[in-house]
C-alpha cells in the first residue's frame, strides 16, 4: 500500500479543481452575475447590487455546499459498500436505506390520498419531507442491522437489502396508484433530486451528519483494508467481522439516509465515483481512497449541478438525470473492461 504522501500532487490538483468547480457553480444561475462581482461579494466587498449579494449568499453558496456534501457523502458510502460486499456494483442504495427514505417521503406526500384519516399528516414542506425521509431510512436501517445479526453470509445480506428496496418500491407504487395527480407530481419532483432547496440551518444539520459519517469511516480504515482480502484474512488480523459489518452499515445509513432526506435520491454518484477513483489513483489503501472519493464525488456533483443549471434560464434540469447521464456510461465502461478493474 502506498503512503498518502505519494499522492500529494494529485490531492493538491483535486483541491484546486474543487475550488474552481465551486466558483463556476456559484457564478451560474437564472440571474447573470459577472464573475468579478461574484468574487467581490464572496470576499466581502460592498457594492450597489444588494440583490446579487442575497442571491449568492442565500441560494447559490448553500446550493454549492450542499452539492459538495452530497457528492462526497454518497461517494464515500458507495466505497464502504463496495468494500464490505467486495462487489464492484454495490452502492449506497443496496441496503434499501435510500428506498426507505423515499418511502417516508411517499407516505407523507401521497398517504393522505389512500386514507384521509390514517395518513393525514398535515403540511408538506422541505422540513417535514426531510423528517419523514429520515424516519423511513432509519426504520429500514434498523431492520437491516437486525438482519445482519442473523445472517452470516455478507452476500446474503446484500440480497436482503435489495429485496427491501423492492418492497419499498412496491409500496410507493401502490401509493402512487391511489393518489391524485397533484400529489403524485409533488412526489415525482422530490424524486428528481435537488441540491438547491436547503436553508443555512438545514445545511448545517446535513454537514453534521456527513462529517460524523466521515469521522466514523476514518476509524474503520484498518478493517476496510483487511476486508478487501477476504473475511478469513480479516479474522486472522483480529478484525471482528460482525462488529465491522454493523459499523459500516451504520455509517452508510448515516450518510445515504441524511443526504437522501435533504436532497432526494441521487443516483450513480455512489456507484461510479469509487471505481473512477480507483482507476486514477491505482490504490486499494483506504487511507488514500477515502479522501480521494470525497473530493471526486464533490467535484462531479458540482459539475453535474452546473450542467443542470441552464445558463441565463430559470429552468433547472433534474440533478438525477444529469448524474445518470454521466454515471451510466462510466459503469458501462467499467463493466466492459472489468478484467482490468482495480478492486
Amino acid at each position: 500500500m502506498h503512503n498518502i504522501k505519494t499522492y500529494r500532487w494529485p490531492f493538491l490538483t483535486l483541491l484546486l479543481v474543487l475550488v474552481f468547480s465551486f466558483i463556476i457553480s456559484i457564478s451560474l444561475g437564472s440571474v447573470s452575475i459577472p464573475l468579478k462581482d461574484t468574487f467581490n461579494i464572496i470576499f466581502g466587498s460592498t457594492g450597489q447590487h444588494d440583490a446579487w449579494r442575497y442571491i449568492i449568499w442565500n441560494y447559490r453558496v448553500p446550493k454549492a455546499l450542499t452539492a459538495i456534501l452530497a457528492g462526497g457523502g454518497l461517494a464515500l458510502s458507495g466505497l464502504l459498500m463496495q468494500t464490505l460486499f467486495r462487489n464492484p456494483l454495490a452502492g449506497p442504495f443496496v441496503l434499501g436505506i435510500s428506498s426507505g427514505a423515499s418511502l417516508g417521503a411517499a407516505v407523507l406526500i401521497m398517504g393522505s390520498s389512500v386514507s384521509s384519516g390514517l395518513f393525514a399528516f398535515g403540511i408538506v414542506n422541505d422540513i417535514t419531507l426531510a423528517i419523514a425521509a429520515s424516519m423511513g431510512s432509519f426504520m429500514v436501517l434498523m431492520v437491516v442491522i437486525a438482519m445482519a445479526s442473523r445472517v452470516k453470509d455478507t452476500m446474503a445480506l446484500l440480497i436482503i437489502g435489495l429485496m427491501f428496496g423492492s418492497i419499498t418500491a412496491a409500496i410507493v407504487s401502490i401509493l402512487a396508484y391511489f393518489t391524485n395527480a397533484e400529489k403524485l407530481q409533488q412526489y415525482i419532483y422530490w424524486s428528481f433530486g435537488s441540491v438547491g432547496n436547503l436553508s443555512w440551518e438545514q445545511l448545517l444539520l446535513l454537514f453534521f451528519f456527513v462529517s460524523f459519517g466521515l469521522l466514523l469511516s476514518i476509524f474503520s480504515i484498518k478493517s476496510l483494508n483487511a476486508l478487501l482480502l477476504g473475511e478469513n484474512y480479516a479474522r486472522s488480523l483480529g478484525i471482528n467481522i460482525k462488529k465491522s459489518r454493523y459499523f459500516l452499515i451504520f455509517i452508510t445509513g448515516i450518510l445515504a439516509g441524511s443526504i437522501t432526506a435533504f436532497s432526494g435520491p441521487i443516483a450513480f454518484i455512489g456507484l461510479a465515483v469509487p471505481h473512477l477513483t480507483r482507476q486514477i489513483f491505482k490504490s486499494t489503501d483506504h487511507k488514500v481512497l477515502i479522501p480521494a472519493v470525497i473530493l471526486y464525488g464533490a467535484i462531479i456533483m458540482l459539475v453535474c449541478d452546473a450542467i443542470a443549471q441552464l445558463p441565463a434560464s430559470a429552468s433547472v434540469l433534474p440533478i438525477n438525470a444529469i448524474t445518470s447521464i454521466i454515471g451510466a456510461p462510466v459503469v458501462i465502461w467499467l463493466l466492459v473492461r472489468k478484467r482490468k478493474m482495480v478492486f
